[in-house]
């Protein structure tokens, strides 16, 4: 292996990177609760819809959905450089927290200060995220006052870097604003997110849907939205749709 691709690696979770100074500003945006599991919902049945229409026979089967806990820098090897020179940038105020998972890092931001933390990323000589490679959206109906989130995942072409940004919004207040001013290739994924979540992106420059007809009633990909179909012919059988097939649960 090569001194590069040495370099390149990112690092684990739980790597600690001795040349990180201490200290460090970002240390002001980790919540105390650092190591608390954050429990979003429950997930019921195979496939997460008991009770609306779950027909695998699964439907007492109970799941916690949990996500990982904040993580407590220093992170290790380059998620310091991006760390640090985010909150030198726009203050750590900006940024609800840091998760390093799996080896990726995912900036968790405040909607209202969205623009401003990717124009960052993108301007500033030692990050340089050029490249806004995937916008998307998910929905957790649990999770009280941050049921839509909006993830964008942004490439470092110049430094070789990928990391994770995160946005919440409340399913009575789904607005974000729009990142297309920075990164004009978030124009159809922004539609794309509006037209299956229903999450508003402001400023956008034309916000209308892109998969269903204009006329289409709700946002598909949310969680409570109706399964919904059509009867389906097989063989001389008839499959009725999944709202209206047989119950377990």
């Amino acid at each position: 292996m090569s001194a590069d691709d040495k370099e390149d690696q990112q690092p684990s979770a739980g790597h600690v990177d001795e040349d990180t100074p201490e200290g460090s500003d970002v240390t002001d945006v980790v919540p105390s609760d650092a190591q608390t599991l954050e429990v979003v919902g429950v997930r019921e049945g195979a496939f997460g819809v008991a009770g609306t229409g779950d027909t695998s026979g699964f439907g007492g089967l109970t799941k916690p959905i949990l996500m990982p806990p904040a993580s407590v820098p220093p992170f290790g090897g380059w998620f310091d450089e991006v760390a640090e020179g985010l909150v030198r940038g726009v203050g750590g105020e900006a940024i609800e927290k840091v998760v390093v998972d799996r080896g990726e890092i995912t900036f968790h931001v405040r909607r209202e200060r969205l623009v401003e933390v990717v124009q960052h990323l993108r301007d500033d000589p030692a990050l340089r995220f050029e490249l806004c490679s995937s916008l998307s959206g998910v929905h957790y109906p649990a999770d009280a006052g941050r049921e839509l989130h909006v993830v964008l995942h942004l490439l470092s072409m110049t430094h070789r870097r990928r990391i994770r940004v995160e946005a919440s919004a409340p399913e009575g207040d789904p607005h974000v604003p729009s990142v297309v001013s920075v990164y004009p290739t978030a124009d159809w994924h922004e539609r794309e997110t509006w037209d299956m979540f229903g999450i508003v992106f402001d400023g956008h420059p034309a916000l209308t849907r892109i998969l269903m007809p204009d006329d289409w009633p709700g946002h598909p990909q949310r969680k409570d939205y109706p399964l919904g179909g059509i009867p389906v012919e097989y063989k001389g059988a008839t499959i009725p749709p999944p709202d209206e097939r047989r119950r377990y649960s």
